[in-house]
Order: C-alpha cells, then sequence, then structure tokens
C-alpha cells in the first residue's frame, strides 16, 4: 500500500509540473539600462475601473480607445496585448497588436479586426482565434484585464497573425518603455 502511495505521489507531482510549465508566458527583457514608464490611459475607462460593456462581448465588443504619453526617444515602433489572467484556464489573451507606427500616440475606438491595418499595423490572433481585439466575456465573476503596452527599438519582421508568445519572443531584448492599464468586467 505504501508503495502504492508513493507512486501516485510520484505521477501526480509530475502532472502537476507539466500543468504549470504549459502556462507560462516567456521571459521579455528590456535593453540593458533600464526602461521608460510611459503612461497608458482610456477616454472610456480608467485604471481599476469598470470596462464599459461597449468594448465586451455584451456589447459592441469593439476595441476601447487609447492613448499614452512620456515615450522614450528611442521608439521606432510599439506593441500592445491585452490578457485576463483571471480566466479559468489560465491566462487568456484578447488582443495583439504590433508595429504601430513610433509617431502614433493613440488608438481609436473600434479598430478593424484584420490581420493588417491601412496604416501598416499588424494585428495577431487572439484566444478567440480571430484577428484583432475580443472583447472582455468571462465565464461569471469580475475578471481583470491588463492592456500593456510597449515601447520598442525597431520594427518587428513579423507576419500578421502571431501569437502573444510569439510577439514577446521577437520583442525580447527591444523593449525601451512599458505602459499598462487595467480595467474590470463582471457577468
Amino acid at each position: 500500500m505504501l508503495r502504492f502511495s508513493i507512486i501516485i505521489f510520484f505521477i501526480f507531482s509530475l502532472l502537476l509540473t507539466f500543468c504549470k510549465s504549459q502556462n507560462k508566458t516567456p521571459k521579455v527583457e528590456g535593453k540593458k539600462g533600464g526602461n521608460v514608464t510611459m503612461k497608458l490611459i482610456s477616454s472610456a475607462f480608467e485604471e481599476g475601473g469598470m470596462i464599459p460593456s461597449k468594448y465586451t462581448c455584451d456589447g459592441q465588443d469593439v476595441s476601447p480607445p487609447l492613448s499614452w504619453s512620456d515615450v522614450p526617444q528611442e521608439t521606432r515602433s510599439f506593441a500592445l496585448i491585452c490578457d485576463d489572467p483571471d480566466a479559468p484556464m489560465g491566462t487568456w489573451v484578447h488582443w495583439v497588436i504590433y508595429n504601430i507606427s513610433d509617431t502614433t500616440r493613440s488608438l481609436p475606438e473600434a479598430i478593424p479586426p484584420s490581420e493588417r491595418l491601412d496604416n501598416g499595423t499588424l494585428q495577431g490572433k487572439n484566444d478567440f482565434k480571430r484577428y484583432g481585439y475580443g472583447g472582455p466575456c468571462p465565464p461569471g465573476g469580475t475578471h481583470r484585464y491588463f492592456f500593456k503596452l510597449y515601447a520598442l527599438d525597431d520594427k518587428l519582421d513579423l507576419p500578421p497573425g502571431v501569437t502573444k508568445a510569439q510577439l514577446l519572443q521577437a520583442m525580447n531584448g527591444h523593449i525601451v518603455g512599458e505602459a499598462q492599464l487595467m480595467g474590470k468586467y463582471s457577468r
């Protein structure tokens, strides 16, 4: 009986280790010398506030307006990721958008859900398996949604449709500034 218990414990430990390792986000580092902290805001909701239903699956499911400031001089492009760390199966990615021009300081409401925007900005696939923004749609309870903006020292040599993990890997060593905005949504 003791031998059986030890075997079960060992198998459980292996499974637990495997499950934890499958949900890891790659570590992303900036350039040596430290990153500049930018400011990211939305006219639709405040930091830590509730995201209006217009920007969720219960409304029009359009992206919220975002704007940023305090951009590092060496910025050559921006990337933005929106995700929900409170999703039941692990972090859920709602938006991946990159190669935003270095002169851009805002994204308007309702960015079209296409792989390539008219200005050359590219969008990746979210966890809904669609290009562009997929709004909050939690199965229940209050979830947090983090909009993370990265200033990069170069445009990324990536095709449209990359995942969050692929974008993070490509940004590694190119981040010169970061900003974050968190909103909540409840169903």
